[in-house]
């Protein structure tokens, strides 16, 4: 079992954003430390096209076996193209895998217990995948919108629906994926037909765009440790 974590050399929003330095790391040394802390895989490898990010990958306990094609190194190549190549570059070195994880680079607030919490989902309940979850603090169904310059409601039949009355709704973090390679290879995308999810706590969790996002997710990090 191996976790791959995806890190090109082309971020556009914050350069060099994979191996920036994150209170004292490379962003991505989080990513493959807290991999190699749950003690769920045989391997944790990295998929770049970059030899610098290779080195720093190889630096703190990943492997790199081989870079990443061009074509899966754009703007435009998914998540499952990098992982459907990987899985195929395994295969040709003699190499397969039942159940497989993917882990973004930039996810230094990721928790063991949450990897572990999933694999179990994946494995007790049968799924093809498992994606980590948060909720929407405030309901999504009173969403509002900008349409010819005035404000209007998304859903104007929820006005004035209690919240306790709206279904909760959730969003990915973007943090990681577990999932069982056949089915996932068979249906060509990670969000399968018979994926399950476990529910994660907002602390834990900052999408990382821009500068201030990542100054928030400093902040937090240091929250954690100080707790």
């Amino acid at each position: 079992m191996i976790a791959i974590i995806p890190a090109r050399g082309g971020s556009k929003r914050i350069p060099r954003k994979n191996i920036k330095d994150f209170l004292g790391k490379p962003v991505i040394a989080y990513a493959i430390e807290t991999a190699l802390k749950s003690r769920l895989f045989e391997e944790v490898m990295v998929s770049t096209d970059d030899e610098e990010i290779a080195a720093v990958a190889k630096k703190y306990g990943a492997t790199v076996p081989f870079l990443r094609s061009s074509e899966n190194s754009n703007d435009f190549a998914g998540t499952f193209e990098v992982i459907e190549e990987v899985i195929g570059k395994y295969s040709k070195l003699g190499r397969t895998f039942d159940e497989i994880c993917c882990i973004y680079p930039c996810t230094p607030l990721l928790q063991t217990e949450y990897l572990v919490s999933a694999y179990k989902q994946l494995i007790e309940n049968g799924y093809y995948s498992v994606y980590p979850v948060v909720a929407y603090s405030t309901p999504i169904q009173r969403a509002l919108t900008i349409f010819n310059e005035k404000l209007t409601y998304i859903h104007p039949e929820h006005r004035f629906t209690r919240s306790q009355d709206l279904e909760k709704a959730y969003f990915d973090p973007g943090q990681f994926y577990w999932m069982k390679v056949a089915p996932v290879l068979q249906q060509k995308g990670v969000f399968t037909d018979n994926t399950g999810c476990i529910v994660i706590d907002e602390l834990f969790v900052q999408d990382i765009d821009n500068e201030t996002d990542w100054k928030l997710a400093e902040l937090k990090y240091k929250l954690l440790k100080a707790e």
